[in-house]
């Protein structure tokens, strides 16, 4: 209709305007109303920001830090020193790359071991010099590959764990794509968990889940309706703490704003957080963790009269 009026000089502005108004509430109630499968191919798109992209949106002056002072320096996992609106935070995140070459060199945002030690070598440094720590999280999951696991691909996770279970400074983490498995909760254990709008965060993927369950990828609709993974479900189910709301159709049609929103939630988190003290958010975080989840512990203790012998005795 824009391009008719322009070659006709008849005006439709009235018509324009209302179509428009149409459309944005179309994309409203289609984004509101997503499927969780859906939800997930969202947070998989290729045009999806990655955390450098955020850190490029957010930060002023980003300054990466390198290795792990043991073996190497893990790609797939970037950290270092960002100042957001004028202060100065520790940040981690994994990269996943956009296209083939720099995939490969990212590893597709799987960490090895080396990456989790490099991680915790930089939140260690953020306790030494009093820095709030925020992760990142948007990965398929840790490599999976057998030289990971000889390098200790569990251990680190653990490491990872129990280091950020203990660190003396502020933790926000924050979901921004994927947030699959070990290599998720790896840079996953904080004060605050936060995830973005059209995220998903599970111990396994809908694709791997129906191939264990129905030795075929045919069934992930039905795995992920069975996970319950998108930000909705974690909030339900009380495994995270907020939800960050992104423009309409996901934020990668407008990266910029995600991005502010994303430094809105992280700024305001962090400013709450540092109200308490150590000792408090240290306790807080534990109890936290410990918390997640709902179980039943029955215990059916045996009667032994004192005159039955044992069995080695029998």
């Amino acid at each position: 209709m824009k391009a008719l009026a322009d070659k006709s000089q008849v005006d439709v502005s009235l018509a324009v305007e209302s179509l428009e108004k149409k459309i944005y509430q179309l994309k409203v109630d289609t984004f509101k109303n997503l499927t969780r499968w859906q939800r997930i191919q969202v947070s998989r798109h290729p045009d999806r920001p990655y955390f450098l992209d955020y850190i490029q949106y957010m930060t002023e002056d980003f300054i990466e830090l390198h290795g792990d002072r043991v073996s190497g320096d893990d790609k797939a996992i970037v950290g270092g020193l960002g100042n957001i609106k004028g202060k100065t935070y520790l940040l981690i995140g994994q990269q996943k790359g956009r296209n083939t070459k720099e995939r490969q060199h990212r590893n597709f945002g799987m960490a090895n071991p080396s990456g989790y030690r490099k991680a915790i070598r930089l939140m260690k440094w953020a306790e030494k010099f009093g820095k709030p720590v925020v992760t990142l999280i948007d990965t398929p999951g840790a490599f999976p590959g057998i030289e990971a696991e000889e390098k200790g691909q569990a251990e680190a996770i653990a490491q990872g764990m129990f280091t950020m279970l203990q660190l003396r400074v502020p933790i926000l983490c924050v979901v921004i794509g994927e947030g699959a498995s070990g290599g998720a909760i790896a840079i996953g254990v904080g004060d605050r968990v936060l995830m973005m709008e059209n995220t998903w965060y599970s111990v396994i993927s809908p694709e791997s889940c129906s191939s264990i369950l129905w030795r075929s990828w045919k069934f992930k609709e039905q795995a992920a309706e069975m996970l319950q993974p998108t930000a909705e479900d974690m909030k339900k189910n009380g495994l995270i703490d907020e939800i960050i709301k992104e423009p309409i159709g996901g934020a990668h049609r407008n990266p910029r704003e995600a991005a502010h929103l994303l430094s809105q939630s992280i700024v305001k988190e962090i400013q709450d957080l540092e109200k308490k003290g150590p000792q408090e958010r240290i306790e807080q975080r534990m109890q936290k963790f410990r918390s997640l989840g709902h179980y039943e512990e029955k215990i059916h203790p045996k009667k032994v009269s004192s005159n039955t012998k044992s069995p080695k005795a029998q």
